[in-house]
């Protein structure tokens, strides 16, 4: 499959599709693993940190094998919070709804006056 952009929804499918594959020998799709997952996640953010600290902003940007760990790393991240988002059965539309209140809500937050007093 090579696509320019993937949606939400192709996410879950490529996700649970993968875990359907191998789901004999994987974790079952149900709520009670979503911390598990979390915790893979974490793991990951953890790898990219790694690249960034050791490899700096400047081979991410103009080297290409390490540019391409860096954003497979990050792919290993969005695969970990997909498979979150289907353990706890979170649907593409539900969760586009939800992240839509939310940006908007952002949009009109007043950031200074919240951290004033950090």
């Amino acid at each position: 499959m090579d696509k320019k952009d993937l949606q939400i929804s192709e996410l879950i499918d490529l996700s649970y599709r993968l875990w359907s594959k191998n789901k004999d020998k994987w974790s079952p799709m149900e709520p009670e693993y979503g911390k598990e997952f979390i915790l893979y996640m974490i793991e990951e953010i953890g790898e990219v940190i790694q690249i960034i600290k050791k490899k700096r902003e400047d081979k991410i940007m103009n080297n290409v094998e390490v540019r391409e760990r860096f954003v497979e790393e990050l792919g290993d991240v969005l695969m970990y919070y997909i498979d979150v988002l289907n353990r706890f059965d979170i649907s593409a539309e539900e969760f586009s709804k939800i992240y839509m209140k939310k940006f908007n809500e952002n949009l009109t937050r007043n950031y200074e006056k919240q951290y004033k007093n950090f």
